[in-house]
């Protein structure tokens, strides 16, 4: 019984031991000094350099996530309008095509019928035609029955109108009829591609059957490549048509990207957020669809007072900066800060702040003052 309490009296001990740790570093806050003074010698060595709070046009900025998009029109997929095998492709996907580029070959039997039904109906054609003009002559000198001109008349229109199907038939499949003869049948035909533009999918390979349904290709066309922006609703009314965007991709955040917002879509997802669509001014090469990407746009700049961002310390999560008094003397001052741009920031209680501060290596009073304070 008596070891029991002896652990539970250590066990209270060390908790109150503990405690003051915990509020070590609340107190140390508490207790650092809040200004200094440096001699003049001290101010030129520290390259510490004083102004005065400015106005200018900052915009705001809002941060936001996107990906690389495309609409849907410059996706085009791409298939055969009659069933065959493939015969060859050396597609690959980011490979890059040109409009009429052979993209494969199909082969199958019913490319040869097709041009044998063309072939022979053609010369059908060709006897129907001289039977329906030998029936109209009949008819005009009433030597025939008019029976017999009308359904000559009928199989002649008939004929006309199959020649045409099976004509724009072989077009779909880039067969010429009119240069189609018994010399240059085949049982194969190109598969061309029909934009400028790359491949994203494969979707066959060489010995597949594929139906008339099938998609063998995918292409996308870059000239409408975009950035696709989603903006929460809190911020929707802020985004509007022509504000600039500032965009990096997360593979090399150091590289900065312009583009310019042309559509906002005016539509709340599940997600309470919008779409907003933006060209690129400064568009990055390979781009493709579904690279994520981090952005800003900037909306409308106001007239505000701003300083240096060198002029602002952040301490123990709170920002502060510098002013300059007599004799040497530098005040911490804290500062509710706002917009960011082009190395200005927005101090939003500057009514607050009197005289002159810090504008440049504010960073150098922060070190001198911790070690004030550490003394």
């Amino acid at each position: 019984m008596s070891q029991n309490i002896f652990y539970i009296v250590i066990i209270i001990f060390a908790s109150c031991q503990s405690a003051p740790k915990e509020e070590a570093i609340d107190e140390k806050k508490a207790t650092e000094p809040q200004s200094l003074v440096l001699t003049p010698g001290q101010v030129r060595n520290a390259g510490i350099e004083i102004g005065e709070m400015q106005k200018r046009e900052l915009s705001d900025e809002i941060i936001v996530n996107g990906v690389v998009d495309v609409p849907p029109q410059n996706i085009v997929s791409v298939s055969f309008p009659m069933g065959g095998y493939v015969k060859s492709t050396t597609l690959l996907p980011g490979l890059h095509v040109n409009k009429g580029d052979v993209m494969g070959v199909i082969e199958d039997q019913s490319l040869v019928q097709l041009q044998q039904d063309y072939l022979i109906g053609k010369e059908k054609l060709r006897n129907i035609e001289q039977e329906y003009q030998r029936q109209k002559e009949l008819n005009e000198n009433n030597v025939n029955a008019l029976k017999v001109y009308q359904q000559a008349t009928t199989d002649y229109n008939n004929q006309k109108v199959m020649m045409k199907a099976t004509a724009e038939k072989l077009r779909l499949i880039h067969i010429n009829p009119d240069k189609l003869n018994t010399d240059n049948l085949s049982r194969s035909v190109s598969l061309y591609s029909p934009i400028n533009g790359y491949v994203s999918k494969v979707l066959v390979n060489t010995g597949k059957y594929v139906q008339p349904s099938d998609v063998l290709f995918e292409l996308i066309d870059p000239s409408d490549i975009h950035a696709a922006l989603t903006v929460f609703q809190k911020d929707v009314s802020r985004v509007a048509v022509g504000q600039d965007v500032e965009l990096n991709f997360i593979n090399d955040p150091a590289k900065k990207y312009r583009a310019r917002v042309f559509l906002v879509t005016r539509s709340i997802d599940e997600n309470r957020s919008e779409t907003v669509h933006c060209h690129f001014i400064d568009q990055p090469k390979n781009l493709q669809p579904g690279m994520f990407l981090q952005s800003r746009i900037k909306t409308s700049p106001r007239e505000v007072m701003s300083v240096p961002e060198d002029a602002v310390v952040n301490h123990f999560g709170k920002n502060y900066v510098f002013t300059s008094g007599s004799e040497g003397k530098f005040d911490m001052v804290e500062v509710q800060t706002g917009s960011k741009e082009n190395g200005f920031i927005e101090i939003r209680n500057a009514d607050s702040i009197k005289g002159l501060i810090v504008t440049h290596n504010a960073y150098a009073l922060l070190g001198a003052l911790k070690n004030v304070g550490g003394e």
